[in-house]
């Protein structure tokens, strides 16, 4: 039987569209209020997710780190995770917009190119390329669809993934 050829890094950028489509899909529906309301004890909320998944996901792996822009988020909240009430909504779209300018970036380098600014923060670890990156990226942002996907089933009721 012959091998299947598969282009793995189409295959990763389609999980990591997948999983923004999925974070986008389930605060869909919300408002203000609903996105800007904590509900946990540590006091997260949705639009807080959001816009750290924009600005210390998006924007700082792809436009930062690899791209080497450092000045992608001026005017920028110094922490993502605050967003102040009425901010809800912007949040959601400034997500969006993040995730637009990194497939910029994605689609126009190579997987194996190198990023252009590697912060002094992270020591010795290192991503050596942009597959590496996508990769990490894929993994945050998995993570945090879950933790949506729970915020939005406490918010009200809805789920994404029906367990029966």
């Amino acid at each position: 039987m012959p091998r299947c050829r598969v282009d793995e890094f189409s295959l990763l950028t389609r999980g990591l569209d997948n999983q923004r489509a999925h974070i986008l899909a389930t605060v869909d529906g919300l408002g203000e209020t609903q996105l800007t309301t904590p509900f946990s004890p540590s006091g997260w909320t949705p639009a807080g997710l959001l816009q750290h998944l924009a600005l210390d996901v998006e924007c700082y792996w792809f436009r930062m780190v690899f791209s080497g822009e450092d000045n992608a988020r001026d005017g920028d909240p110094e922490n993502a995770w605050d967003v102040a009430p009425g901010g809800g909504l912007a949040a959601v779209q400034r997500y969006r917009d993040e995730c637009a300018l990194a497939n910029v970036v994605i689609d126009s380098h190579a997987p194996d190119d190198e990023p252009m600014a590697w912060p002094d923060r992270w020591g010795n670890w290192r991503l050596a390329n942009l597959y590496q990156m996508v990769l990490h990226v894929l993994t945050e942002t998995s993570c945090h669809t879950g933790h949506m996907d729970i915020a939005r089933e406490f918010i009200d009721g809805t789920q994404h993934s029906v367990i029966a």
